[in-house]
């Protein structure tokens, strides 16, 4: 048995530039952090028979990998070379529609584990590219690459994304009093609806794209991509005012740029959330936003004063709180059972003792 843990994301600038219909054409910048909620993976080979098994919110037993309907671990097991004789089981701290980039954990950690178990060396950034060439390419998911990559490295990370969609990640210069102040001022909220990012995002690509229906509501190409110029900008200036230790700065600019994003779908936001942030500024709350894509999922919000007063308020729009500190280990193998038994293995004939049946 192999099971592999990885970080959930919360998005601090840039979002939305990391999409391949954007930086193909102008370059990319993230600011993003993974957080201490997980996704758990798990792979274990079976004693009695050769067939596949993935139980994850369904649960599929199937005699070959192209019978698979869950789509990322088919990808992943025909990657890897593996077509029977496996069973894959998941778990997370968060459900998936919520804004934290759930499918790409979910792939990072398989591929990870999956890594592990063909006995195969990968650096983060090969994990990370490994797993958008699944989505993106493959898959054809309208997503962008942050998501894999800061399950794959977790910590704070700067992604600079080059119009040929080369990634380089570096770790955000950033005091450790900033980040502890980080984790106290930052707030989130559940809002109670999931949603599946990849109606935002891909109407987003598709006014990107130029292909956006007239008649459909969906928001032009040029108004998107001034939304997103606006939105790298300020993902530099907030980077900027992290360095600095200039929270009060951050969280305005959070704001600004929640403001904006909003420009890019009408499917963004909802009267809901948009009472509910008023409320939360009017009591203190300095600057926030929905994570992910937009449409439901969590608010963060920032706030230096009456936290008491914000949570009683997001109670009152049936809120839960989710408390949170930083990740920086990214994707990691917790439990290694396959090299722990060829590890004794090796160490028997070491020994010139003889392996037991």
């Amino acid at each position: 048995m192999i099971i592999t843990r990885t970080p959930f994301r919360v998005t601090l600038g840039g979002g939305g530039t990391d999409l391949p219909s954007y930086y193909e054409k102008h370059g990319g910048f993230l600011l993003t952090s993974a957080i201490d909620k997980y996704m758990y993976v798990a792979i274990n080979t079976p004693f009695i028979d050769n067939l596949l098994r993935v139980k994850y919110s369904k649960s599929e037993t199937v005699v070959s990998v192209n019978e698979l309907q869950h789509e990322l671990a088919r990808e992943a097991l025909k990657h890897f070379g593996i077509a029977d004789t496996l069973e894959i089981i998941s778990f997370a701290d968060i459900s998936a529609g919520t804004g934290m980039g759930s499918s790409s954990c979910y792939l990072v950690g398989l591929l990870n584990a999956l890594r592990a178990y063909t006995r195969r060396h990968i650096s983060m950034q090969a994990l990370a590219e490994l797993a958008c060439d699944v989505e993106i390419n493959r898959l054809k998911k309208p997503i962008g690459k942050q998501d894999a990559y800061i399950a794959s490295y977790g910590g704070i990370l700067i992604m600079d994304i080059g119009k040929d969609g080369k990634v380089k990640p570096q770790a955000a210069n950033i005091k450790m009093s900033t980040i502890r102040d980080l984790e106290h001022n930052i707030l989130l909220y559940f809002s109670g609806v999931q949603r599946s990012s990849e109606v935002v995002l891909g109407e987003v690509s598709r006014a990107l794209a130029g292909t956006a229906a007239q008649n459909s509501g969906e928001k032009n190409s040029k108004q998107v991509e001034e939304s997103l110029h606006f939105i790298k900008d300020i993902g530099y200036q907030s980077l900027k005012a992290l360095e600095d230790g200039k929270l009060s700065h951050f969280a305005q600019l959070m704001d600004t740029h929640w403001q904006h994003k909003k420009k890019m779908s009408s499917k963004i936001s909802f009267p809901m959330i948009d009472q509910a942030y008023s409320e939360a500024k009017n009591h203190g709350a300095i600057g926030g936003k929905l994570l992910g894509a937009g449409g439901g999922g969590f608010l963060m919000l920032y706030t230096e004063s009456n936290y008491s007063e914000i949570d009683r308020l997001m109670k009152k729009f049936g809120f839960k709180r989710l408390d949170f500190r930083f990740d920086f280990e990214g994707s990691k193998v917790l439990l290694n059972l396959t090299d722990s038994r060829l590890e004794y293995m090796q160490q028997l004939e070491k020994n010139n003792l003889s392996c037991p049946e």
